[in-house]
């Protein structure tokens, strides 16, 4: 597609005033790839190698709906999980706490009383190292989870909605204990191989993809960090998921925005009644709206719109999304049968960096202005 695209030239514009070092869009419109461009570099030297197509970045909270609410669907398919059972069937740790009675559904929709995030990082990994091996992590799994537990409700369970990676800690726990395998182990197995989908991964303490093949090289660098006390690369950029090992319900996963589209694909085509791995029933319950006065946009696992919104003022109100810290965000409007997936490192350098909020409702303005027909 020519480079004097208009969406080539906003985001070539965002590389210029620094939105990003680079960035990756891809757009779907009624299942067909109508544009899937890079611009930029990866990043400062010695990253500075142009971006392309095949560049891979930290998804970041990409992985709330990409991995632990698609993991999470598969199990109520099979019978394995209940939306409304008490999460202590399967987190011991949160008995005879204030959170006994928080449910699977409660966490999805970030309406169970948790706040939304603590720097837990720093007590289980005060010098900044990963666990050395499976032990070391389910043990900071559990000091983590009875820590959690021990935090005052911020508000009545289902009285609100307050975003919280806390939740989805607890969450990709949930999955790992229900399937008796990691998070990243069964995506692969469960729903990623089935998709045919590479790159989509996680990475291990020692460095190493899981749950996936990757080329580490392929990877955008984030930002410098001085817990770690170095510039964070083919790691996960969120603290709290590295002390835990790089497997984490909130954040970890890794890929490129073709990939992360074949999971927004399946997401799609299940809402609008179409072959999918995922069933209609649940894939239409996940992305309705929870609360019947409309106070809360979220629903489970996943965002709507509201006003303001990353994906500008004209996604329907149907759609549902998601964003995700690092720079990456995807929107998806059924009306439209419309997919953007965005990904960038804004964080490098420096999280400090937060011209992409300005930047994410003017890229979908444009898309839905290029390719918002309804048929």
């Amino acid at each position: 597609m020519s480079r004097d695209h208009p969406f080539t030239q906003s985001l070539q514009q965002a590389v210029r005033e620094g939105v990003f070092p680079g960035a990756v869009l891809l757009v779907r419109s009624y299942g067909e790839v109508v544009y899937h461009q890079a611009v930029g570099q990866m990043g400062q030297a010695p990253f500075d190698c142009p971006v392309t197509t095949h560049t891979i970045y930290d998804l970041a909270s990409l992985t709330k709906p990409l991995a632990t609410t698609t993991a999470i669907v598969c199990l109520l398919q099979d019978g394995r999980l209940d939306l409304d059972q008490p999460v202590t069937e399967w987190l011991s740790e949160w008995k005879s706490t204030s959170y006994r009675n928080t449910t699977l559904r409660q966490l999805l929709h970030h309406s169970s009383g948790l706040p939304a995030w603590r720097r837990y990082y720093e007590a289980l990994s005060p010098v900044g190292l990963p666990p050395k091996n499976e032990d070391e992590r389910q043990a900071r799994i559990t000091g983590l989870l009875q820590t959690i537990a021990k935090e005052p409700m911020e508000y009545d369970p289902g009285s609100q909605s307050v975003y919280s990676d806390l939740g989805f800690m607890a969450l990709g726990v949930v999955v790992e204990r229900c399937v008796g395998t990691s998070l990243s182990d069964f995506c692969r197995q469960r729903m990623y191989d089935s998709l045919n989908i590479n790159p989509l991964f996680f990475i291990d303490a020692e460095g190493n993809p899981i749950g996936g093949d990757g080329e580490l090289t392929l990877v955008a660098p984030t930002e410098q960090d001085s817990w770690r006390g170095r510039l964070v690369h083919a790691d996960v950029h969120d603290e709290n998921a590295f002390a835990l090992g790089g497997v984490a319900g909130h954040a970890g996963l890794f890929g490129t925005a073709l990939s992360v589209s074949q999971v927004s694909k399946a997401w799609l085509k299940a809402v609008l009644s179409q072959p999918s791995i995922l069933p209609t029933d649940l894939a239409q319950q996940f992305v309705r709206r929870q609360d019947p006065s409309g106070a809360s946009s979220w629903v489970l696992g996943w965002d709507t719109p509201s006003q303001p919104s990353s994906s500008g003022h004209h996604f329907s109100s149907e759609s549902f999304g998601h964003l995700g810290y690092a720079g990456t965000s995807l929107w998806i409007d059924p009306v439209r049968e419309l997919e953007v997936i965005l990904l960038s490192n804004r964080v490098h350098p420096t999280r400090a960096n937060k011209q992409i909020k300005v930047f994410r409702p003017e890229i979908h303005d444009l898309v839905v202005k290029e390719f918002g027909r309804t048929n």
